[in-house]
């Protein structure tokens, strides 16, 4: 049997009063998921355990059944993996977005749409007046970058630059856990000074107190070298938003994962399609082949029939494929209902609707799911940890009686409220 899960990041939403109290996705036309909840089974799931943050390395990770007390080591790892960076024992590893602020605040996580080919140039400059033995930055791409530092604690409290537009990015900068902020009031930053960690192979080979007081060392400074490089001095001259400031967060060391395999026979030879690092890395970890689609952005302008095409070609020899979008995510972190409903309906029209009728004509047993990871609700702009609309459709499933996909219809589904590993057994069993 063939498996699928498309995973719709960020889709889910809360009623909109201009979309006469609908969601975006009541209010957007998706006659494919509406069709595949009335021939299947629904539910909810909740992909945040508490004490989580409602993040995309969270929720992903949840969804395919890892206890996330025994391997959640936050974002930086995932994306180490997803770019060929084999980490060492004493490696932290943190995300390294690129962001857009001004006149103090932060406008955007993701550097004004910085593309890839700016971000490379910008992460030179920085390693050239930044880095020494014990602190490294890799390019990623786009806005998502990695901050290696040799001997760091990750007992640091980082605030995701994607839940906090619009405020004081001096008030966020990353401080030890259950300790005071750190304060930092000055942009003038001695670079040389940069790094001061011990080269011990222990994992923690500094304190929480030091690693923090680095990363604020490294803000301060890169706001210096990015604002005086080349590609910003242009993006001023054409009023486009700067990428200005690094902001690290989610850091951790090397998790330790089972290959999906090895706990589902099920899923045979598994493969991961998507756009984005660390869903590259939990595929990874997962021991899921990694399939490239030219054009796949992350954004709103992704290539779905190169997603879709890549997925059903995947099937040859695969038994399974964790499909991942990132668009609608984008959209409610812009706060953009008109792109929201737009990428719903193209999930729906130009991905999903392929990807069915292609598994429906094979004539052969067959499984494909439908979820988001998260709620991304446009008018808070931030990621919301509320239990996820679920669907499961396929040649044995036996449908439900619920008539839509949405976050309200779902909810007298035959799969219930589900929790930890309910959703991927369910799935695969």
């Amino acid at each position: 049997m063939k498996r699928i899960i498309i995973l719709t990041d960020g889709m889910a939403d809360h009623p909109i009063e201009c979309l006469s109290g609908l969601t975006p996705l009541e209010y957007a036309a998706t006659p494919t998921m509406d069709r595949l909840a009335r021939g299947g089974a629904t539910g909810r799931l909740c992909t945040v355990p508490e004490g989580y943050p409602p993040g995309s390395e969270v929720a992903n990770t949840a969804i395919l059944g890892y206890n996330l007390d025994e391997v959640y080591e936050g974002r930086g790892p995932l994306e180490a993996a997803s770019i060929g960076y084999e980490m060492r024992s004493d490696d932290l590893a943190l995300r390294c977005n690129i962001i857009t602020t001004t006149d103090g605040r932060i406008i955007n996580h993701h550097g004004t749409h910085l593309t890839t080919e700016e971000a490379d140039q910008l992460i030179a400059a920085l390693n050239e007046g930044l880095t020494d033995d014990n602190v490294r930055f890799i390019t990623g791409l786009q806005y998502r970058h990695l901050l290696i530092i040799r001997g760091g604690c990750k007992d640091v409290v980082c605030y995701p630059p994607h839940d906090h537009p619009g405020e004081r990015w001096e008030e966020l900068m990353p401080h030890a856990v259950l300790l005071e902020p750190v304060a930092q009031t000055s942009s003038s930053v001695d670079n040389n000074s940069a790094s001061t960690l011990s080269t011990d192979e222990d994992v923690c080979a500094t304190s929480p107190k030091n690693t923090a007081d680095l990363l604020c060392r490294l803000i301060l400074a890169s706001r210096t070298i990015l604002e005086n490089h080349p590609i910003n001095i242009e993006r001023r001259r054409l009023g486009i938003g700067e990428a200005n400031t690094i902001w690290p967060w989610s850091g951790g060391y090397r998790p330790q994962m089972q290959p999906l395999s090895e706990r589902w026979s099920q899923v045979g030879r598994g493969a991961a399609i998507t756009a984005v690092d660390l869903i590259r890395g939990i595929g990874h970890y997962a021991g899921l082949d990694t399939i490239e689609v030219s054009g796949a952005t992350g954004l709103w302008n992704t290539n779905y029939e190169g997603k879709a095409q890549a997925t059903i070609d995947a099937l040859a020899d695969h038994d399974f494929v964790f499909l991942h979008v990132e668009a609608s995510d984008e959209a409610g972190h812009d706060g953009d209902i008109d792109l929201k409903l737009r990428t719903i309906e193209d999930i729906d029209s130009r991905l999903i609707t392929p990807i069915v009728e292609h598994l429906e004509s094979r004539g052969e047993p067959f499984r494909v799911a439908v979820l988001p990871d998260h709620f991304t609700p446009v008018e808070l702009r931030i990621h919301v940890g509320e239990p996820v609309p679920v669907l499961i459709y396929g040649s044995d499933i036996e449908a439900d009686g619920v008539q839509s996909f949405s976050e309200h219809t779902v909810v007298g589904g035959s799969l219930g409220l589900m929790h930890g590993d309910e959703f991927i057994d369910r799935f695969l069993s």
